[in-house]
């Protein structure tokens, strides 16, 4: 069981969560005291599990399933059925919305400014995702309203989110979920956005300043977090290879004991996972769900990055790291699938899936520090 709050800090997206003075200086006032949280009662082994997904990527293929599915009505949840179990066991379960999410009446699109469906988020959180992050390149290509739109559908949904903000105030607020008695952190931040759709002011949503992140990370620890996690979307689209930028943001990231953990995104294929000083990154968890206008293969490819926390002397670290591989099955119908449990994806196919994760999931050392696949 987990409860989510929002914690107030007297920051701002503009710096990434704490208030700039004139002279450039980070202040961090008193945080005001949150609203009425229900405690849950600590696990047994006193640990517990995040599992962080790719990105959700709604392209009208998508929606069409959807309607099919639903009779008429727009039903995503069968397509996001195949992860339910691995999601919904997660003590903590964060997904990445890249996409903004429209009333009712729509209007709906797809790339290159897209626009989905609400309905959107009633499947995410029926298959059991407790929060998402929403900074990414496509936060804005709505606009303003469309981002505002977003929170406010995630909002009725009853999922939480970081990464933009509808107003000053809310931009201030820090993400605090609370864990199996633990209180974990969320961060979101992206590289930019889509040309032409940089928003009006600047606090709506995060862009990556790592000195910005530590600032808010460290804010995130002094209102309670004992455990921060990241999520930033990043890299190149299309390739597998962290970039450098991606490489040193981790090692300066993960350097600070303010930052525990990060997911990253954007990049549509799966990147690969590494260990830097005992902290763990992934660099990239490829698509959860898309329907691409030319599938790759590659873009039908995800994993689920499932992580298990646990104190010791030094505080919550991480004593076992998996990754889940995932494909969107084309079909039709379309269909997400969990490939460490799921036996109706043909033999050859799943094969090629697996081999393709593995390889790269594991090119920068990772077994070795102790990643493993569910099912090995």
């Amino acid at each position: 069981m987990r409860r989510w709050l929002l914690v107030l800090c007297g920051a701002s997206a503009l710096v990434a969560g704490c208030s700039q003075s004139n002279t450039g200086g980070i202040t961090i006032p008193e945080p005001e005291a949150p609203g009425p949280t229900t405690s849950s009662a600590a696990v047994p082994d006193g640990s517990f599990t995040v599992l962080a997904s790719g990105d959700v990527l709604i392209h009208p293929a998508l929606t069409e399933q959807a309607t099919k599915d639903g009779g008429g009505a727009r039903d995503y949840s069968d397509m996001f059925a195949g992860v339910r179990s691995a999601v919904e066991s997660a003590d903590l379960a964060v997904c990445h919305l890249e996409v903004p999410l429209a009333d009712a009446d729509g209007p709906f699109s797809g790339f290159p400014t897209f626009s989905a469906p609400p309905e959107v988020a009633d499947a995410l959180e029926g298959v059991g995702y407790d929060t998402c992050s929403t900074a990414s390149n496509h936060t804005f290509d709505q606009g303003p309203q469309g981002a505002r739109t977003t929170l406010d559908v995630l909002d009725k949904a009853g999922i939480g989110h970081t990464g933009s903000a509808r107003s000053l105030k809310e931009s201030r607020k820090l993400l605090i979920t609370e864990v199996n008695g633990v209180k974990v952190g969320q961060l979101s931040y992206t590289f930019g956005y889509n040309l032409g759709t940089d928003p009006p002011e600047p606090w709506m949503a995060n862009l990556i300043d790592t000195d910005k992140i530590l600032a808010a990370a460290r804010a995130l620890k002094k209102a309670g977090a004992q455990v921060v996690v990241a999520s930033l979307h990043w890299g190149q689209e299309n390739q597998s290879a962290p970039t450098a930028f991606q490489r040193q943001t981790a090692r300066t990231l993960l350097a600070d004991p303010s930052i525990d953990l990060i997911v990253g995104h954007h990049a549509h294929v799966v990147q690969p996972f590494e260990r830097i000083k005992g902290k763990w990154v992934a660099y990239g968890l490829g698509n959860q769900i898309a329907r691409h206008e030319v599938p790759r293969g590659t873009t039908e490819e995800g994993v689920m990055a499932r992580f298990r926390f646990s104190k010791g002397p030094d505080g919550w670290t991480v004593q076992q790291a998996e990754y889940i591989p995932t494909l969107v099955d084309l079909g039709p119908p379309i269909r997400l699938r969990n490939l460490t449990t799921d036996t109706s994806v043909p033999q050859k196919r799943r094969a090629e899936a697996l081999v393709r994760t593995d390889r790269v999931v594991l090119s920068l050392g990772a077994a070795e520090n102790g990643l493993t696949r569910p099912g090995e």
